[in-house]
């Protein structure tokens, strides 16, 4: 005897099935079943998994267990799929068979989802006519049309649509389904009593019987797990009377003896399991499906792939081709023509031809792809892997046969139109984005479990602090290494409640979203090969299956990634063009240019790219890059393990004692001399492997993934061979062995050097522009952070401190972006609120056609009245856009509000529109027309400073003209050595730390305890933070709207963002005193002073611009003192400005 489970539900089924299918699996092989399907509710998303299980398993076990592949269905009998009245559905279960049964259903479900989508996924009869063959159905259960007739006491319907589905399939291949888990229909029978009615339902109509359990959860005891996961998915509690459940525990994976009780008045529907089960065999094709590339006449993917690479050698190199380089290429053609792959280098070159011709930025390189010659010179990849050290077998190795994986970064603001292209060149229904699928970490199991288990928010809360923020920790880890949250766990019986719940739901699937990048292209319609669905958010068509399993389907995926930095290039050097005339190719840059690096060891990296932030600074500081080498190799230290592990320290040492470094023997130096000796790429240790073991550059990859990824069995293989190898080369035992142990070490942290690379080649970029034309540079970044108030806070705060100051918008000056001018960056029309796309176009077009606007009466004459309103010139207004027509921002708004302006407007465009513009128009008067300019407004009256600048950033988001803080800033900085764009940048928990800045968005609640608790922002000139005060009662005086305070408390950087829990606080009163600009004091002993080193800090000075003076005190051997104002202006909380001055004079000079 025995049994197959045919109908069951894993956690694709979201939030209503718990089962982990490898899980399932294994379960099956304990049980000794031959056999088990996945049916998921209208989805097929696990099916790769379910085979790639199977075969898991079976190398575990031993045991083998066939996959069956299937989905239950939702059916409708309406044909004509209406979208205006909820649908009537029902479950249908449905199996492939064989193969063609397996396309059949990757068919139906695909139509069901893709075109038939109404509330769920329909299929309907002339569906299952269509695609019936090789498939096996089943009438599911007591929510299928069958059991439904039969609970409606219509015996003879069900008979008839018993025979109608049968007519669908194949002879014999449609069953009638029996379940039994102690439930009762909506008319009230029990399963039992429903089961005979449906096996007399299955004589009548000549079919057979089968037994299912239509599982949900794996075990009995897992019942209340996935109750806590309906609960989620419905918004409810477990308390909630009134929701969705299941009745009982009995909807997991029985044994076959616990089916057999359950159903032992029906032992042939038992049987009948082990029938279909052999019935289905399906085989997934593996073999690569790349699309047709389409080629010139008479040529061959292999020939026209060879013509292609060499057409880019000679472009590159010159004619004839250099020796090294030729021999290089012609290596990796024959790989890549070996594995079957030139399509896929010509697919690639040419939607970045295409890209680049339509002037889309396409990225340098990214990732392992930058190690192929064939890659630089098909124009896939911009950086030459020869003189940089590359390697072409970390990208393909002649030892594996594994789709390549070409990533391309390209304008964010562009990336769109590609995939458009591609749709164009291989039909829309060959071109797919792809599914992914999130998965409940650690914290949001508990506050998800906390909430279904009706728990008040903070208790969860707290349970998730303890938890910490390690990424990839999970609640047993947190449990071993957190004394504290054991000790709740133990001694807390609600804490264990949360956790226990938190545990049994972890790694399950919560939800699914579109992949950020991934993109297929197929060579027949992705539906052949792939169920595909709607994104449930955009609408576009994407995979069920997730792209962790497309390539295993032979199916090319590639990742279009959108790169801001590529918009910012663009922007920066159409800026430049339009500026001055000079034409720059983000591609001729160079990557040597002092002024670059010297940009860079200012730690003025703001918009720079990949090197922004805090830890960069303070790398370049200690280690100041001054070749391209440095920024590769920065790229590659600058990250948690080598920061962590004492990597960087070590590195630093080295480069800076360069008689201290060793080689281990100088055979090696080459490999290892641009690092310092130390190990910093996985390049450099299968180099190592290659030179001193003799391996071959495929077992040097293979080392390097196992090293990279602990799989000790293949290190213990391979370091046996190393040993031998560096022996039989002339290279002592113990130097071998202390290399490996140094790989080993450093594998777990070293880095890809061609991405690390192709990175830094997008670094150089950036910081070239910014070092020759920052006004330019500045107005791109800002421009692509438009609507990001945060980054504008920040970065015109940088612009401002660096002698780019942003200024107001301005109609005679603005684009719709942020445009640089003479003295600094013009606020976009954009950014104002209520100033759309199309008002700022139309303002621009005005103004060049017929020239600046001479006031506001000028400009609402000129503009057509349809593209502003009263709204539109208020915010013009109060953002400051009219400032340069002579009239102050209150007396402007005098004239919208006390004035016919705009109903003289709205009664000219009236008559424009009825074409009465004629004679009227040109001799009418100011009084007729309603524009007077010479209406009395108060006599060079403005608003105060606090009341104009509160309008700024009512209507902008942000202060433009200047932050109510600036002044104080010196003082603010006294008391308190975090400014909020450092903060938002921080990870690290600051326990007790004082705050300043001005507070806002102040907002007041009660919580459980009755007591008032607030939330609000506080700001500075660098950015925002968001705050939370439980003491509310305690400090209500200070937490108002535009309070200058400082508040001790600790930040908190968690999954809910970045925090200040304030537990205490104080108003500041700040006078015209601490108004005063803030300084640099330098005092320096003479003897220390001479002429050049006067000269060597006038350089520093100026490399460091800011907004503070510099009073230099020099101090003579008799005990005078001279004191000088220098001429310049610096950022005195430059930290890298202070360590330069300190190693020009020594440590004898004091700096305040």
């Amino acid at each position: 005897m025995a049994f197959v489970h045919l109908h069951n539900h894993t956690e694709y089924s979201l939030l209503d099935g718990l089962t982990h299918i490898k899980d399932m699996v294994r379960r099956a092989a304990e049980l000794d079943m031959p056999a088990v399907a996945v049916t998921d509710h209208g989805v097929m998303s696990g099916m790769v998994e379910l085979s790639d299980a199977c075969d898991a398993v079976e190398k575990e076990t031993g045991k083998r267990v066939k996959p069956i592949f299937g989905c239950e269905v939702y059916f409708t009998p309406d044909e004509s799929l209406r979208k205006d009245v909820k649908p009537k559905l029902y479950h249908l279960l449905l199996l492939a068979k064989n193969n063609e049964g397996y396309h059949n259903l990757l068919k139906l479900v695909s139509e069901s989802h893709v075109d038939n989508f109404y509330y769920k996924p329909r299929t309907t009869f002339s569906m299952l006519q269509k695609y019936g063959r090789g498939i096996i159905g089943s009438s599911a259960c007591i929510a299928g049309v069958i059991p439904k007739l039969l609970d409606e006491r219509r015996f003879d319907d069900a008979v008839e649509w018993a025979r109608k589905f049968a007519s669908c399939f194949d002879e014999g291949d449609f069953y009638i389904e029996l379940q039994n888990q102690g439930i009762r229909t909506d008319a009230g029978f029990t399963q039992t009593e429903l089961n005979h009615e449906l096996t007399r339902v299955a004589k009548a109509a000549g079919l057979k019987t089968i037994a299912t359990n239509d599982f949900h959860y794996l075990l009995k005891e897992d019942a209340e797990a996935q109750d806590i996961m309906l609960c989620i998915g419905t918004g409810s509690t477990v308390n909630q009377t009134n929701r969705m459940k299941f009745e009982n525990d009995q909807f997991y994976m029985k044994t076959e003896e616990e089916m057999r009780e359950a159903m032992k008045d029906f032992p042939e529907a038992c049987d009948n399991t082990v029938e279909v089960a052999a019935k289905c065999d399906v085989t997934l094709e593996r073999e690569p499906i790349l699309p047709k590339f389409p080629l010139p006449e008479g040529e061959t993917e292999e020939s026209w792939f060879r013509k292609r690479v060499q057409e880019g050698l000679e472009k590159r190199y010159g004619t004839p081709v250099p020796e090294r380089e030729q021999k290089q290429a012609d290596y990796e053609m024959g790989i890549i023509i070996q594995q079957g792959f030139p399509a896929y280098f010509l697919i690639v070159q040419e939607y970045i031809e295409w890209a680049r011709s339509q002037g889309i930025g396409v990225g340098p390189g990214r990732g392992s792809a930058a190690g192929a010659i064939v890659a630089y010179a098909m124009g896939i990849t911009d950086l030459d892997p020869m003189p940089n050290g590359l390697m072409f077998e970390r990208f393909l190795s002649p030892e594996r046969v594994e789709m390549p994986d070409i990533d391309v970064d390209f304008e964010q603001g562009r990336r769109e139109e590609v995939i458009n292209h591609i749709k164009d060149v291989y039909g829309e229904d060959h071109v797919s984005q792809v599914i992914t699928f999130g998965t409940l970490q650690a914290k949001n199991a508990v506050r998800d479990s906390a909430r279904v288990l009706d728990y008040p928010y903070g208790v969860g809360d707290r349970i998730c602090k303890m938890i910490g923020d390690e990424l990839g920790i999970t609640i047993d880890k947190a449990l071993d290494t957190n004394p504290d949250l054991k000790k709740a766990y133990d001694t807390e019986e609600d804490v264990k409640r949360i956790i226990d719940a938190a545990k049994s739901i972890e790694g399950h699937v919560r939800g699914e979203g579109v992949h950020a990048c991934a993109t297929i292209i197929c060579r027949d319609p992705m539906s052949d090969h792939v169920p595909m669905k709607r994104d449930t958010k955009g609408g576009g068509i994407i995979t069920q299956y997730d792209g962790h399993y497309t390539p295993d389907l032979g199916l090319l995926k590639m990742d279009f990634l959108g790169l801001r930095t590529l918009d910012v290039l663009s922007i920066a050097c159409r800026n430049i063009e339009e500026r001055t005339g000079t034409k720059i190719v983000p591609e001729e840059i160079p990557t040597d240019d002092e002024k670059a690096f010297r940009l860079m060891q200012s730690g003025n990296m703001d918009g720079l790219f990949q090197v922004e932030g805090a830890l960069y600074v303070s790398l370049f500081k200690r280690l100041p890059p001054k070749q391209f080498s440095d920024v590769v190799a920065s790229i590659a230290l600058n990250r948690p393990g080598p920061l962590e592990s004492g990597m960087v320290e070590d590195y630093i040492k080295a480069a800076k004692n360069p008689a201290a470094v060793h080689y281990y023997d100088d055979r090696l130096r080459p490999i290892l001399e641009e690092t310092h000796g130390t190990m910093v790429y996985q390049e450099q240790i299968m180099q190592i492997s290659m030179a001193m073991s003799g391996f071959s550059a495929g077992k040097s990859d293979k080392l390097r993934k196992a090293m990279g990824k602990k799989k000790l069995d293949i290190m213990r293989q391979l370091q046996a061979d190393w040993d031998e190898g560096a022996v039989a080369n002339g290279y002592p035992l113990e130097i071998a062995q202390q290399i490996w142990a140094d790989a080993e070490k450093f594998a777990k942290y070293a880095f890809n050097k061609s991405h690390s690379a192709a990175y830094a080649i997008l670094v150089m970029r950036t910081a070239y522009l910014k070092a020759h034309y920052p006004n330019d540079f500045m107005a791109a970044v800002l421009t692509s952070y438009m609507g990001n108030t945060d980054r504008l806070i920040r970065y015109i705060a940088s612009c401002n401190k660096n002698g780019t100051p942003v200024l107001p918008p301005d109609i005679n000056a603005s684009r719709a972006e942020f445009t640089p001018v003479e003295g600094g960056i013009r606020f976009g029309l954009v950014g104002v609120r209520g100033v759309g796309k199309n008002v700022a176009d139309e303002i621009i077009a005005e103004r060049e056609a017929n020239g600046p606007f001479t006031s506001l009466h000028d400009f609402v004459n000129r503009l057509d009245a349809k593209c502003y309103n009263r709204k539109t010139l208020e915010a013009l207004i109060k953002g400051g856009a009219f400032d340069s027509t002579g009239y102050t921002r209150k007396q402007l708004m005098y004239f919208v509000e006390e004035t016919p302006l705009l109903e003289g407007a709205a009664k000219r465009q009236k008559d424009r529109d009825a074409g009465q513009v004629s004679m009227f128009d040109m001799f009418a008067d100011d009084a007729d027309s309603g524009f007077q300019e010479d209406v009395p407004a108060p006599d060079g009256v403005e608003w105060d400073k606090r009341t104009k600048l509160a309008y700024e950033k009512e209507i902008m988001k942000i202060y433009v003209s200047e932050h109510p803080l600036a002044p104080f800033e010196g003082t603010l900085r006294r008391m308190s050595r975090y400014d909020m764009g450092m903060l938002s940048e921080q990870t690290k928990e600051i326990k007790n730390g004082v705050f300043v800045g001005m507070i806002s968005n102040v907002a007041t609640k009660l919580t459980k305890r009755g007591t008032k608790m607030a939330t609000f922002t506080l700001e500075d000139t660098t950015g925002s933070i968001e705050c939370i005060c439980f003491k509310y009662d305690d400090f209500a005086e200070v937490i108002q709207e535009d309070v200058i305070a400082k508040i001790k408390g600790k930040f908190e950087s968690g999954d809910r963002g970045n925090q200040i829990m304030a537990f205490e606080l104080e108003a500041l009163e700040l006078d015209e005193e601490d108004a005063r600009p803030s300084h640099l004091e330098l005092r320096v002993p003479s003897r220390s002073f001479d002429q050049n080193r006067s000269a060597h800090l006038s350089r520093i000075l100026n490399s460091y611009p800011g907004r503070d003076g510099v009073v230099l005190f020099v101090q003579q051997a008799d005990g005078r003192r001279f004191r000088a104002e220098l001429p310049v202006s610096v950022d005195a909380q430059s930290t890298v400005l202070k360590a330069e001055i300190r190693d020009l004079f020594g440590p004898e000079a004091m700096i305040a």
